[in-house]
């Protein structure tokens, strides 16, 4: 049976969520403008947002694709993995989460608006993500919201520091982050316009949110020496395990 849009009685749940995802953009953004920050509290977020994105996207969507698309849902994912590494490599290839410190690399306008551009393709499909979610179900669209949030925060802060960095100021800045928020509200309402094309959306957001985890977030992980920070995605991915077997079964 073909998905039409996501149910009424979820739209405000959805609504309110989309909000909250876009809102963090924009905290972490004011948050780096505010003041001045070692990020180094930041790096607990951007481990436990690593770990439990992937399990995000390896036990809950992944599994919903198949259902949906079959095994095409496969071919759909490594495209949503590859389109963002091609991305990232060619138009936007000067960023990295977490605060940025090497203000050398980060001389001019350029970079930093390509940086931009690339975050606020991660930040589409975080709402894409979101909406595909709420389309299948209310536990999933509240479970991928979850896995969206985690790195919102670091993504604001990240995108602020970026243009802070490259001699922007901070009303630039701040506006950047509001850029990131608009991006992540655009995919939700995309795709609840076009929701009978969920059976794509969600596999290719999977694709991106393995991605995010794997490509964009750990390697700051293992940037950490010691184990605590690797604890933490453990951590990630164990809240998401509990989520997905004590709870998932009660709510469909």
């Amino acid at each position: 049976m073909p998905v039409e849009s996501i149910p009424a009685s979820d739209v405000p749940l959805a609504a309110v969520l989309g909000l909250f995802a876009a809102g963090a953009n924009v905290l972490g953004g004011y948050l780096i403008v505010r003041r001045e920050w070692s990020g180094q509290w930041l790096k607990y977020f951007v481990a436990l947002a690593s770990g439990f994105m992937l399990a995000v996207a390896f036990l809950e969507m992944l599994p919903e694709s198949l259902a949906l698309l079959g095994e095409p849902a496969l071919a759909f994912a490594l495209l949503g993995y590859l389109f963002v590494h091609f991305f990232e490599h060619t138009l936007a290839p000067h960023f990295h989460f977490g605060e940025e410190t090497h203000r050398e690399e980060l001389a001019s306008a350029h970079a930093s608006y390509a940086a931009l551009l690339g975050l606020t393709v991660h930040a589409f499909f975080d709402g894409v993500a979101i909406g595909a979610g709420f389309v299948r179900s209310a536990w999933l669209g509240s479970i991928v919201f979850l896995a969206v949030f985690l790195h919102k925060l670091p993504e604001g802060f990240t995108v602020a520091s970026l243009m802070l960095a490259s001699g922007r100021s901070r009303r630039a800045a701040l506006s950047a982050s509001l850029v990131l928020a608009a991006a992540t509200l655009v995919g939700m309402l995309l795709i609840a316009v076009l929701a009978s094309q969920v059976r794509y959306a969600l596999p290719l957001s999977a694709g991106v949110t393995i991605y995010v985890a794997a490509s964009d977030l750990m390697p700051e992980v293992n940037r950490e020496p010691g184990t605590r920070l690797a604890l933490v995605v453990f951590l990630g991915v164990a809240i998401m395990a509990a989520l997905h077997f004590l709870f998932r079964a009660h709510v469909h």
